[in-house]
């Protein structure tokens, strides 16, 4: 079952890993990022919510009370790290958009000290440092930032956003289906974005040609919709949680890091883009630290003695430290 699991979770970050190139190609076909991502977002929605209307209705219904939750999930961990991830591949290498994005449990390792008050592990700690070290790495600080700064802004963003996803899936609770989640933050990030994405104004007749966002490399532009929808995030979204299921979060989510490296390999054989030197020496230190980060926080806490204190209850004036968040997604890329 947990290799099986661990195989699933390799699938997911496989699939997710064609999300940047992708986006590339429907640039050289004519769309804006924002155009972009709207359409990923809207045709992937649909086609997950019809899915799941067919095979699992269930997982379709929202508890009145959780609409705010739903809500906020669609703009920040859907709507904000699309947006601001198909922004920030326009300016940067995918592999390193993907290097800086996944320095989010870093940020959650900073929002449950600084914000919840909570003490995490020692380990959180020392991964946060190498995270950040390794980032000076990849971004060659020492040679006052090599990369475009804007683009560089907007991937930590993502960055942010990404945190969100995580701190938000943590309280999704048992009262909502995984799937389900995505799907209607899919459909509501395309209903947020729909005013500044003005989707009516999108290039459709594009579709019908080729993309070559670099010399040597051309696809149909359909053939990049279809798998941004289909494969990079239908697909990827389904095993992501079929692969929770049977793997321990903390698990998860260190097997959906390869997804950097994935994505790093697809930009090169799709896009041409080799990173350099320091930007391999600096993504496996950032693997590392955001590696020790997220197994660090995802640890369960003690649980004191149930024949002296009730499992629900903390012992008077010895309450055990809020937990870390959980992320239930094999992928912090949703």
């Amino acid at each position: 079952m947990r290799r099986a699991g661990v195989l699933i979770a390799l699938s997911s970050s496989l699939c997710f890993a064609f999300s940047g190139p992708m986006a590339k190609y429907l640039g050289a076909a004519g769309l804006v990022p924002l155009e972009a991502a709207w359409i990923r977002m809207a045709g992937a929605g649909l086609l997950l919510a019809g899915i799941l209307a067919v095979a699992r209705p269930a997982a379709l219904r929202i508890p009145r009370s959780r609409l705010p939750f739903f809500a906020a999930y669609a703009v920040i961990a859907v709507a904000g790290v699309q947006a601001l991830f198909f922004a920030a591949i326009t300016r940067l290498p995918v592999g390193v958009t993907l290097l800086i994005e996944f320095t989010s449990p870093v940020l959650v390792v900073l929002w449950v000290r600084f914000v919840r008050r909570a003490r995490p592990p020692r380990t959180a700690y020392v991964g946060a440092v190498v995270a950040v070290a390794g980032l000076g790495v990849v971004v060659e600080i020492w040679s006052g930032l090599t990369l475009d700064p804007l683009g560089l802004l907007l991937a930590v963003s993502a960055a942010a956003c990404c945190t969100g996803y995580f701190l938000l899936s943590e309280n999704s609770g048992a009262d909502i289906d995984p799937l389900g989640l995505v799907a209607w933050g899919l459909l509501g990030a395309a209903v947020v974005l729909t005013p500044i994405s003005r989707p009516w104004d999108i290039p459709w007749g594009a579709f019908g040609g080729t993309a070559t966002p670099v010399p040597g490399h051309t696809l149909p532009a359909v053939v990049a919709l279809v798998c941004l929808i289909v494969v990079a995030t239908v697909l990827a979204y389904i095993l992501g949680v079929l692969a929770v299921r049977r793997l321990s979060a903390a698990v998860g989510s260190t097997v959906a890091s390869l997804e950097v490296i994935a994505g790093a390999v697809a930009a090169w054989i799709l896009l041409g883009e080799a990173l350099g030197p320091f930007q391999i020496a600096g993504g496996a230190i950032v693997l590392v630290g955001a590696y020790l980060a997220q197994r660090a926080t995802a640890a369960p806490v003690p649980v004191p003695d149930a024949a002296v204190v009730p499992r629900d209850l903390p012992a008077p004036d010895t309450a055990p430290e809020p937990r870390a968040p959980r992320p239930r997604h094999s992928s912090p890329t949703p």
